[in-house]
């Protein structure tokens, strides 16, 4: 799938529609955490991120843009290589590794960004201990994943997968998390949350941010 990443139409569709509302989310809890200027353009200058399971770039690349130094951090070689070249293509220089948390060796970062991932992991327990170990002093730590409900099952696996607008055989919904499980799994990593918000479907608008989390949710993070 590496090579059509950065097809709007192609195996990624999805999640292009959905980074509007991710982006929006994460420019909210940015402004609010350290107190930006809402119509700043580089709210993260001077700042670094983070981005884990970042695919073939498609938050790293506008994180950048917003005035951050990012680092993409990818299980699969073949999605980095994606996510240069792209980078490369874009003007853009971003610190691309084929790795896991666990291979940072102490590293930290201002914000720690993991989009649709920990549903794909098979610990999630110590996927989320690497996240909050990532974190720098005063950081902040945004997650996003599906929610456990007959919602998800029926949108991103029923409607989803079986029409082809998501890779079939990309979710387990056995894998999925509650907002109260996943919350209990941060607090035992010694985080505290600080916001949880819908990520819902509007026919007219596409993702949108939503009090209702069944479909799926944000939830971001600070030192305990």
């Amino acid at each position: 799938m590496a090579a059509a990443w950065w097809d709007p139409k192609g195996s990624s569709a999805m999640l292009h529609k959905l980074n509007p509302a991710r982006l929006h989310y994460l420019r909210e809890r940015i402004d609010a955490h350290w107190h930006g200027d809402e119509a700043g353009f580089t709210p993260l200058a001077g700042k670094t991120v983070l981005d884990v399971g970042c695919g073939a770039g498609l938050l790293c690349e506008p994180l950048a843009r917003l005035g951050a130094r990012v680092t993409g951090l990818d299980a699969a070689p073949e999605n980095i290589a994606a996510a240069q070249v792209h980078a490369t293509e874009s003007g853009l220089t971003i610190d691309y590794r084929a790795g896991s948390v666990e291979d940072l060796g102490g590293e930290t970062f201002d914000l720690v960004t993991s989009l649709e991932v920990i549903e794909h992991v098979s610990d999630p327990a110590g996927f989320v201990r690497g996240l909050a170990g990532a974190i720098a002093p005063g950081g902040l730590l945004i997650l996003s994943t599906p929610n456990r409900t007959a919602l998800s099952r029926l949108a991103l696996i029923g409607v989803g997968e079986r029409l082809g607008g998501i890779p079939r055989g990309t979710h387990d919904w056995d894998r999925f998390l509650a907002p109260q499980e996943l919350t209990g799994l941060i607090e035992a990593a010694g985080l505290r949350v600080i916001d949880t918000r819908g990520l819902g479907f509007s026919v007219s608008k596409g993702f949108v941010l939503s009090d209702d989390t069944k479909l799926d949710y944000f939830v971001t993070a600070v030192r305990a």
